[in-house]
């Protein structure tokens, strides 16, 4: 049986910049076994499949590959989906993911994924900065703050001294077996710049885990980010920051994030940036 799939780089707006999704619009009679193959075939950092929602009141249900294993959530599929579902009046959907129902906003080229009352985790474990050292190839010195929390998905999130220092990060394999992958979260996000409101960040992400040795855009590690900035902060109100990633993969990509606290808690957690439609194609399966 045939299979329409439609191509997206996200969180670029142009063609060959940031990170590849492949979305399957209308996957039913797709297996998972064969929507886990499927992504591994395309091994790009996540494939999509879309479904009919459980509640009728939302768009669709949206499942999220990678080359190794189903997430219950992410952003620049999140964001790459609804780019390749809207119409030319399309300006909201409501996806179910594994998180729950995720809200998304169209203005013109910029895709939001809202996040209502996010429940953001976080852990008093602390990361193995010397383990996670190693595990990048730099030297200690070089990390200035180290700390894992989670929207959905949990992340490593490491702060380091300057951009040159993100670029020269080289994740070294047995290293990150030994010190890093049993711990809260086995994915080391990698960032410089000023930890404020208003920061205009620089990363990289390392997912050997999920079969993503570098990704080149990280929508829910930007929410993640964010969100960490809100948590950390005394004061309510909206943070925001922008984050430039995949550039040393020769795929620049630009996220924007902000969170709004209220109360001494998170309320909403936004991520947005744009997303092009690149190909079309058609994958015949038999087995399903």
């Amino acid at each position: 049986m045939p299979y329409d799939f439609t191509l997206v780089d996200v969180f670029s707006d142009r063609a060959f910049g940031g990170n590849q999704l492949a979305v399957f619009p209308d996957a039913r009679g797709i297996s998972d076994a064969t929507m886990q193959r499927l992504a591994r075939e395309f091994n790009f950092s996540e494939t999509t499949f879309v479904l009919p929602p459980s509640d009728p009141a939302n768009t669709c249900r949206v499942r999220i590959f990678t080359p190794n294993q189903e997430l219950p959530f992410a952003g620049h599929p999140t964001v790459g989906t609804a780019a390749a579902l809207a119409k030319p009046d399309t300006r909201e959907f409501v996806f179910e993911e594994g998180i729950g129902p995720v809200a998304i906003t169209i203005d013109g080229p910029e895709i939001g994924l809202h996040l209502h009352s996010p429940a953001y985790e976080t852990t008093d474990q602390t990361p193995p900065v010397t383990a996670i050292a190693k595990a990048l190839t730099l030297p200690e010195d070089a990390i200035v703050d180290t700390w894992y929390a989670g929207l959905g998905l949990q992340f490593c999130l490491v702060r380091v001294t300057g951009a040159d220092v993100v670029d020269r990060a080289v994740l070294d394999n047995a290293a990150w077996v030994a010190g890093v992958a049993d711990g809260w979260s086995p994915h080391l996000y990698v960032f410089a710049g000023e930890w404020r409101d208003g920061a205009h960040l620089y990363s990289r992400l390392f997912a050997p885990e999920v079969g993503v040795g570098e990704d080149p855009a990280t929508g829910s590690a930007c929410a993640v980010v964010v969100a960490s900035l809100a948590h950390q902060s005394k004061r309510d109100g909206t943070y925001g920051v922008r984050i430039d990633q995949g550039v040393a993969m020769g795929r620049p990509s630009v996220l924007k994030g902000s969170a709004r606290k209220e109360d001494g808690r998170l309320t909403e957690v936004v991520v947005s940036g744009p997303a092009i439609i690149i190909g079309h194609g058609t994958i015949t399966l038999d087995e399903d």
